[in-house]
Order: C-alpha cells, then sequence, then structure tokens
C-alpha cells in the first residue's frame, strides 16, 4: 500500500471519528442523524458565521420558518465567527446526511474546502448572502452588494456640501467577507471622482475585524485623535460599524453633526436614523431573502434544476447567481420601506423619539 493510500486512509479514520464526536454533539441540539435519516422530508443543513447579531437571527428564523413550510426541516449551526468551528459544523451536518448544504461564511476563502467536502459526499452547497470563493460552488444567493457600495457612496457624495472640500472617515468590513471587499469596491467608483478632484478627502480609514462595533469605535476614535474632530462624515459600511463609530462620536459630543452613513436596516439603525445620529441605511429585504434561499434549497434537495440569470466570478468558476434588490433608507422614508413591509413596526422604530416628533 502506497503512501498516498495510507493518508487517504488516515484522514477517512479521522473524518469518521471526528465526525461522530461532532454529530453526538450536534444531535444534542438538532436531533440525531437517524432521526433525520428517518425523516420523510427533506433535511437542509444550515450553517451560520455567527447569531450573535439581531439580523443574522432574523435570518435563521425566516429561512427556517419557509423551508418547514415546503416540508423541509432544517437543522443550525453557528460558529461564533471562528473559521475551525464552521468547518467542524458542517461535517456535523453532512455526517446526519443534509440533503442540501447552506452555508452564510465567516471566511469565504477557508470555506472553500467545506464546498469540497460537502460535493465529495454528495450534497450540492449555496451560499448565503456572502459567497464562496475558489471552489466549485453550486449556487450563490445575495443582493447586488457591489450596487450597495455605490449606494452608500453616492448617498455621501449628495449629502456633502458642494462650496468646499470635505473630509471623510472610511470604515470597511471585515477581510475575511467578500461582501466586504464588494461594498468598497461600490463606494470606490461613487467617491473616486471626487477624490482625485480634491473635493474629498479620506482623512482615516480602516478595517473592522469581524464587523465588530467596538472595533468600528477603535478606528473612530483614531481618526478624532488623529485628526480631530474636523470630519464631515463617516462612510461606515454596516449598521454594526454605524453604531461603534455613532459611539465614539457620541462621547465626544458630535454625534448628529457627522453624516454616518450604514446598511441592512437593523432595528437600532432605523431608530437612530429617526433620532437623526445616523443618515441612512440600505435596506435589504431579508425576509426576501431567506424565502428565496429556502425555497431554492427544496427545489435542489429533489433535484430540480436552477434556472439563475446572473453568474459571479468566485476565482475558479463563473457561480450561478441570484441577486436582490435592495433600497436607501433614510428619515423621509422609513414608513415607506421597513415599516411598510413589516420589517421594523412604527413604534419600535420611532421609540426614542418624542411623540410630538414623529411623522
Amino acid at each position: 500500500m502506497g503512501v498516498v493510500m495510507k493518508v487517504r486512509i488516515s484522514f477517512v479514520v479521522l473524518s469518521f471519528v471526528l465526525s461522530v464526536m461532532i454529530g453526538l454533539s450536534l444531535s444534542r441540539q438538532v436531533g440525531s442523524g437517524e432521526e433525520a435519516a428517518e425523516s420523510d422530508g427533506l433535511l437542509i443543513g444550515l450553517s451560520m458565521d455567527t447569531l450573535k447579531e439581531a439580523r443574522w437571527q432574523r435570518d435563521r428564523d425566516l429561512f427556517t420558518a419557509r423551508a418547514e413550510a415546503l416540508g423541509a426541516r432544517v437543522l443550525v449551526q453557528s460558529a461564533n465567527s471562528d473559521d475551525t468551528r464552521q468547518m467542524q459544523d458542517i461535517q456535523a451536518l453532512l455526517s446526519n446526511k443534509v440533503d442540501v448544504l447552506v452555508i452564510v461564511p465567516h471566511n469565504g476563502k477557508a470555506m472553500a474546502k467545506a464546498v469540497a467536502m460537502a460535493h465529495e459526499a454528495g450534497t450540492p452547497v449555496i451560499a448565503y448572502d456572502r459567497l464562496i470563493t475558489d471552489c466549485d460552488l453550486d449556487l450563490y444567493v445575495s443582493f447586488d452588494n457591489f450596487r450597495v457600495g455605490v449606494m452608500q457612496g453616492q448617498y455621501l457624495v449628495d449629502a456633502l456640501p458642494t462650496d468646499r472640500k470635505s473630509r471623510i472617515v472610511r470604515i470597511y468590513g471585515a477581510k475575511t467577507d467578500h461582501n466586504a471587499l464588494l461594498f468598497k469596491a461600490g463606494q470606490d467608483q461613487a467617491l473616486k471622482p471626487l477624490i482625485d478632484s480634491g473635493r474629498i478627502e479620506v482623512v482615516h480609514e480602516d478595517w473592522a475585524e469581524n464587523w465588530k462595533p467596538e472595533n468600528a469605535k477603535k478606528i473612530t476614535n483614531a481618526a478624532i485623535t488623529n485628526h480631530g474632530a474636523t470630519f464631515d462624515a463617516i462612510l461606515a459600511s454596516n449598521d454594526g460599524t454605524a453604531g461603534g463609530a455613532i459611539q465614539a462620536l457620541l462621547e465626544e459630543g458630535l454625534a448628529g453633526k457627522v453624516v454616518v452613513t450604514g446598511q441592512d436596516a437593523d432595528l437600532v439603525a432605523c431608530q437612530r436614523i429617526a433620532a437623526g445620529t445616523q443618515a441612512m441605511s440600505i435596506y435589504k429585504p431579508i425576509k426576501n431573502l431567506a424565502n428565496r434561499v429556502a425555497e431554492l434549497a427544496v427545489e435542489m434537495a429533489k433535484g430540480r434544476p436552477i434556472i439563475a440569470r446572473n453568474g459571479v466570478d468566485n476565482g475558479q468558476i463563473e457561480v450561478p447567481a441570484v441577486m436582490l434588490e435592495v433600497a436607501v433608507v433614510t428619515a423621509d422614508n422609513l414608513q415607506e420601506t421597513v415599516i411598510a413591509d413589516g420589517f421594523h413596526a412604527y413604534e419600535d422604530v420611532y421609540r426614542n423619539v418624542p411623540e410630538g416628533e414623529r411623522p
């Protein structure tokens, strides 16, 4: 027996042991693999980066509800933004013989191994909202995240004064998230002409590791320390980083005086928009996303062909992609967007606004 064969056998044995150990852990949360196998319905595995943010809790609940309405069962695992744990979660889901694997990756590049592992088990993979790169991914469903960045950047361009140079701070997301790169690229497209002409100066910029608000706060504090409280706007790439930036501004008495962008239309962000401390967000109808992915996952589990009108280059192949629409949210259209869609309730959005000042 050659060295390669020995390595393969060792890998299989190790994988089996790990699968059993992780599968036992998983069974305490979602039921045993035997129960899954005995189920008459389809079984979908959902591996999530994190459930610490309200946004992702909502995704999980909506996705699960829609999949179950279509007759499927869903096993959910959350990796707490840890690549190693997410790989273990995925191995556990595969050991439970899921028909389709849906992944919200913490690290789009690292999860290429998970796609290969799923394919070895004969399981197709859908990347949910975040692209998995350098692999033969089956399907990618998200919003046009480059366009999200363009919309953020263009909002800032339109909001800044035209009679003088504007100084801005840029806070990007996690470098491990491919979407963060797309947001930045879209923002660059909107900002570059004005940066080149000298109308806009970027005085400070940095990446917020793992999208954590506390890291965005540190970036904003550094900008204030190094450049003073003389900038006009903070281009924050999502609502979490916007919240961290605004906390730093509050401590300096600058909240509401500096234009701050965001995205996701989280409830706390919409409350800040209503109160005037955050200028805008991007509403990505999460229900539409969760429902669409659930529907596609069920179709894929049944072996039916998926028709995707778009394609996204992930560095290895042109991945079939389904892209959904987004909208800018400001104080002027909160009622026509997130409230009208039932994404947030009127009373919740305007909770911090005196009744006499509410629209």
